[in-house]
């Protein structure tokens, strides 16, 4: 009887005598660098799957001090992180990006900290890198993060500095865009829910809709803070109604701030689009669960995910990926509007 001696673990020289590279590249492909052709990603790849090589990373953690760890902070409750499907389509970015990678993300949910407990636990050498996602002013910690770890934001920085690295979407056109639209298709009394003012995203799209109107010489009926949330939303819709202010349109800087808005409506009699014509922005699966469906401005939100973890991986291999990236929206029409 024989008995079969298990296969010696492939070696990184392997993969890349099998893939037709140097070995630098299959370290580079490994570790998430971008700088690897299509080609000779492709091959390291196939080799990798076909001789099931695994890195060794602990070996390479303790040769660089390196965790192979990266937080994603995300200033916000559990309720909000969980019921807002940005956030998922940002995570999910982030994450087929990272699974190219040999990074593992830990999510660190903080809406309120003050014993410093995220900032203590970046600082203590924990994690490599992290992303910060959906960050106000009063989020004083994110500086002292900042401190300590590579750091790429999601969206615009409170307090932007010049050396700060940030993946952004272009809120300010996207609302501006929104707004010229209902203009154009003859709506003269427009109103808004805006996101918080304590966030850049909540700012810019207030500003977009402002200038849009300033442009066709045209003053907001209203504008209320919904918070970025569904029942922020209703309860922004609901100090309109209470407020007798006369409307026929209304530009809401958020998916789930135009559903409760819509519900608001709804019990009150007033037909969409009708009575009035609605635009959200996000352009989620919330915009086609409601009826009438969102005419909404589309962000591209998992795309935005991977380049954040594209540009913090090149952080971490010592690249210099560019400081700010800004991509840009697109208005998708549909019922509402």
């Amino acid at each position: 009887m024989s008995i079969d001696t298990p296969r010696a673990a492939a070696t990184i020289e392997e993969v890349a005598a099998a893939a037709g590279v140097s070995r630098s590249t299959v370290s580079r492909v490994v570790n998430g660098s971008t700088a690897v052709s299509p080609a000779a990603l492709a091959a390291v790849e196939r080799a990798i799957a076909e001789l099931n090589y695994v890195p060794n990373r602990a070996a390479r953690s303790l040769a660089s001090r390196a965790t192979m760890a990266i937080a994603l902070v995300v200033p916000e409750d559990t309720t909000r992180f969980f019921g807002d499907p940005f956030f998922a389509a940002v995570v999910s970015g982030i994450n087929a990006r990272l699974n190219r990678s040999d990074y593992v993300l830990n999510l660190i949910i903080a809406s309120d900290d003050p014993r410093d407990k995220t900032a203590a636990y970046v600082r203590s050498g924990a994690v490599d890198g992290a992303i910060i996602v959906s960050h106000h002013t009063s989020d004083t910690f994110i500086d002292r993060i900042a401190a300590s770890v590579p750091v790429v934001y999601g969206g615009r920085p409170s307090r932007a500095r010049e050396n700060d690295y940030y993946i952004d979407v272009d809120n300010t056109a996207g609302a501006y865009q929104a707004t010229t639209y209902l203009v154009e298709k003859g709506f003269r009394r427009i109103a808004h829910i805006s996101g918080p003012v304590s966030m850049p995203a909540g700012i810019d799209r207030l500003a977009g809709f402002r200038s849009a109107l300033a442009d066709a010489g045209m003053v907001p009926v209203a504008v209320e803070d919904g918070n970025f949330t569904a029942d922020g939303g209703s309860a922004a819709m609901a100090r309109i109604l209470e407020s007798g202010a006369s409307f026929d349109a209304l530009f809401v800087g958020s998916d789930l701030m135009a559903r409760g808005a819509l519900a608001v409506l709804g019990r009150a009699g007033i037909d969409v689009p009708g009575d009035v014509a609605i635009i959200g922005f996000d352009d989620s699966p919330v915009a086609t669960a409601v009826q009438p469906n969102l005419t909404t401005v589309r962000q591209p939100s998992h795309r935005q995910g991977q380049q954040m973890a594209d540009v913090l991986l090149s952080l971490l291999a010592g690249g210099t990926p560019p400081h700010v990236t800004v991509l840009e929206t697109e208005l998708i029409v549909r019922d509402s509007a």
